[in-house]
């Protein structure tokens, strides 16, 4: 039986057509990737359901998958391969959060890539508790003098801003006390240190801020809104990790796929066939279930699915590289050189190995899998939450390390 497609509606033809215009007026090819992103974002495609004028044209967020799946099938350049940060999670929280004028001055650049973005949200002393932060923000005068140290900040070191959290007001409840505002990461207070991964790569820094000084104008939201604007970031984080929706039978899982077709007949066994066809069934699951919490979605901020592929992705793509590792054997033991770097983009994978690897931090960065859990949990199956004792006590009296 033939498979009739349904029409396009009118948003998506819209769409569909601006997007044709952008690759026919400025073939990839033979446009620079700087000014290809430009022109996509002063056509409002860049985020469609932002605001017109600020790379968007207010429509559905789900629409965005026409303008990605062309521009990619023309070999078009992604802002999220060379500024995944700043695509992915500070871009919604200027847009939600931002001044105008905030939104003018850094929602382009950072979709060009001119400029790179990083979030300084944990702390040594408060990673999955990140509404136990320490680092401190004092208001002097038309500015705001911070302190402190974050943590597992991607990308810190080619940054040129940061999406800060601070506590401003330690009398507060915790989740009430936090401000969120835009740092300058080439000031010279901030300072950012490389922190070494079993890769041998540093993706990650930690970064220290004495006596750094910011403009009240570079706020998102009021004072006491950190915990909000935090929530815009992360929901935004865990469905940009999570939630892609790549074609049938790529991403993670055709790595394993390529392994397993250049096997000798003799190591193809039954056992091993059936543990590859259950992941490839997970990774389709994973798949159609981030479609449909897509299709879901409505403007404005990610609801609580995001949490559901993130923890799923985390999961599978640990399992997937596992399996790979095994249908190596002994060649997955060679890894090549662990001579220190400090790579300018975020999950590059030249080798299975290295894959392996860093596939263990998907369950750390943007909320552990245990956090996920809790979620999922409370806000999907509505189950009790924990236990929590500080949740009425000001900041300053709640024990600490």
């Amino acid at each position: 039986m033939a498979v009739i497609d349904a029409p396009l509606t009118s948003d998506e033809q819209r769409i569909s057509d601006l997007t044709e215009e952008l690759l026919e007026a400025f073939p990839p090819a033979t446009t620079p990737a700087r000014e290809f992103l430009g022109e996509q974002y002063d056509r409002g495609l860049a985020w469609v359901h932002f605001d017109e004028g600020f790379g968007g044209l207010g429509l559905s967020p789900k629409l965005q998958r026409i303008v990605n799946e062309k521009i990619s099938a023309a070999g078009g350049p992604f802002c999220m391969a060379r500024n995944p940060i700043g695509y992915g999670m500070c871009g919604p929280t200027v847009h939600v959060w931002g001044s105008d004028d905030q939104k003018q001055r850094y929602l382009r650049p950072l979709f060009t890539c001119e400029e790179i973005w990083c979030q300084l949200f944990s702390e040594p002393g408060s990673g999955s508790d990140f509404a136990g932060l320490s680092s401190r923000g004092v208001r002097d005068g038309d500015e705001w003098v911070v302190n402190g140290q974050k943590v597992w900040t991607t990308l810190a070191h080619v940054s040129r801003w940061g999406l800060l959290v601070v506590r401003t007001d330690p009398e507060a409840v915790k989740h009430a006390g936090l401000t969120a505002m835009v740092v300058d990461m080439e000031a010279p207070t901030v300072e950012t240190r490389p922190l070494r991964q079993m890769t041998g790569e540093a993706e990650f820094n930690e970064v220290y801020f004495t006596d750094t000084r910011i403009p009240n104008d570079e706020l998102l939201g009021n004072p006491g809104d950190g915990w909000r604007v935090s929530l815009t970031t992360l929901m935004n984080e865990r469905t940009s990790i999570g939630g892609g929706i790549p074609q049938r039978g790529s991403g993670t899982i055709a790595h394993l796929m390529q392994v397993w077709g250049e096997l000798p007949d003799e190591r193809r066994d039954a056992s091993t066939r059936d543990e590859v066809m259950r992941l490839w069934i997970r990774a389709e699951v994973h798949r159609l279930t981030n479609i449909r919490a897509n299709q879901n979605r409505r403007m404005g901020d990610p609801g609580p699915e995001g949490s559901i592929g993130k923890m799923e992705s985390a999961n599978l793509n640990k399992a997937i590289f596992e399996q790979v590792m095994a249908l190596l054997g002994a060649d997955g033991m060679l890894y090549g050189s662990y001579a220190m770097h400090r790579p300018e983009m975020t999950m590059s994978s030249d080798s299975l190995q290295k894959s392996f690897l860093r596939s263990r931090a998907n369950s750390i960065e943007g909320g552990t899998t245990e956090v996920m859990q809790n979620i999922l949990g409370e806000r999907v199956l509505g189950l009790p939450g924990d236990v929590r004792v500080d949740r009425d006590v000001p900041w300053s009296e709640v024990p600490r390390n």
